[in-house]
This record gives structure tokens, C-alpha cells and sequence, in this order.
């Protein structure tokens, strides 16, 4: 049976949960979960991500939020060129501690508090809510990465603000070929343009029997 400290993603956070109030920093790297994208747009799985935050502790449980940097690959939606860039997400999350655990904090807040130690809370408060380890020593981010990458993977992404795309008539990238060009005869006046060479042809004819 896997240990949860043997988790890639997880974090040590048994010390914090001595008292409200309590904070710890955050700056590694993890491996990117799996289900981050597709081969269109995404984030591949095991390369490594930037994770720079903070964990702070309240009365019920854990406040973390951390700014993920990761290496997103996708494809330019107008020329479907390769782009491979650093892409940032901010995420927020409350890991709850157990109800026993939970119990224990609201002594802990109570001493706190004549201390005279306040502690801010509500509105860094979110939905997103994951478990801690059933011991509370240990934070896993692994599900919490998948969710906010997933979440926010950008639906429109071009190489450059103003990609020129494809040639429509034959897919030439007009980016790497700006004076590209087709001369484009409109088939809505091909009829027309017919009928006049009929007619010149014609004429023509008469005035050649005319002078013979």
C-alpha cells in the first residue's frame, strides 16, 4: 500500500496545523499530471512544473495559493504552426482538515486567540476543496495541478497577435509569405464574360464580311 508521502506531488504540512495562523511557503517543481489537454492543446505529461505559493493555515484546515507555471504546447488556431510557451495559472484551493483534526484546531485557535492573534480567513475561502493525507501531514497537488491547468487551457491561442494564417485557396502560410497572391477570377461573372466574347466574335465576323 502506497504511503502518501511517497506521492510525487505531495507537501509536508503536519507543522502547520499546531495553530491558526501558521504559514509555509512553496517554490518546487512537480511533474505535470496526465488529462491536461490533448495533442492539439495541452501540457504533456511528466514535464516538470513551477509551483510558487503559499500554504496558511486556519481554524477548519488549509489555505493554498500558488501561481503554476507550465510548458504548454499547442497549435496556432489561424496558421496550425507548432507553439511551445511558458503558460501561467493561479490556484486556489482549501484542504479541510478531519473532523478529529478539526476538533484539535479549534483548541489550538481558542489559545490563539489569547495570544491575540487574529486570523483573517472567508474570503480566501474557495469551492475547490481536496483532502489532506488521513494523518493531516501531507498535502497531495496532484489533482488540484490537473484541475486548474484543465480548467483554464486557453481555447484560442495564435503564434503571434497578428498571425496573417493560410491561403485560403491553396495553404500557404501567409506569415512566412506576405506577398503571396492568386488572381481570382469571380465565377459569378464567368457567364457573362462568355457571352461578351460570343458577341465580339460575332461582330467581328460581320465586319470581316462586310469588307470581303
Amino acid at each position: 500500500m502506497s504511503r502518501p508521502e511517497d506521492s510525487l506531488w505531495a507537501i509536508p504540512v503536519a507543522q502547520l496545523s499546531s495553530r491558526a495562523g501558521q504559514h509555509k511557503d512553496v517554490d518546487a517543481r512537480f511533474p505535470a499530471p496526465d488529462g491536461i489537454g490533448d495533442a492539439v492543446v495541452g501540457v504533456k505529461e511528466g514535464t516538470g512544473l513551477h509551483v510558487q505559493g503559499s500554504f496558511d493555515s486556519i481554524v477548519d484546515g488549509l489555505i493554498f495559493q500558488a501561481r503554476v507555471t507550465a510548458p504548454l504546447h499547442a497549435e496556432c488556431t489561424r496558421c496550425l504552426t507548432p507553439v511551445r510557451r511558458d503558460w501561467n495559472v493561479q490556484a486556489t484551493a482549501f484542504f479541510p482538515y478531519s473532523p478529529k483534526r478539526e476538533g484539535a484546531m479549534h483548541h489550538n485557535a481558542r489559545a490563539a486567540a489569547e495570544e491575540e492573534v487574529e486570523i483573517v480567513a472567508g474570503e480566501e475561502e474557495t469551492e475547490d476543496s481536496y483532502p489532506l493525507s488521513p494523518d493531516g501531514a501531507f498535502a497531495d497537488i496532484q489533482v488540484l495541478l490537473r484541475d486548474a491547468l484543465a480548467e483554464h487551457l486557453p481555447l484560442q491561442l495564435l503564434c503571434r497577435p497578428n498571425c496573417r494564417g493560410l491561403c485560403p485557396q491553396c495553404g500557404l502560410n501567409l506569415n512566412e509569405h506576405p506577398d503571396h497572391r492568386h488572381d481570382i477570377t469571380d465565377i459569378r461573372f464567368a457567364a457573362l464574360a462568355g457571352l461578351k466574347a460570343q458577341l465580339e466574335q460575332e461582330e467581328n465576323g460581320r465586319k470581316a464580311s462586310a469588307q470581303s
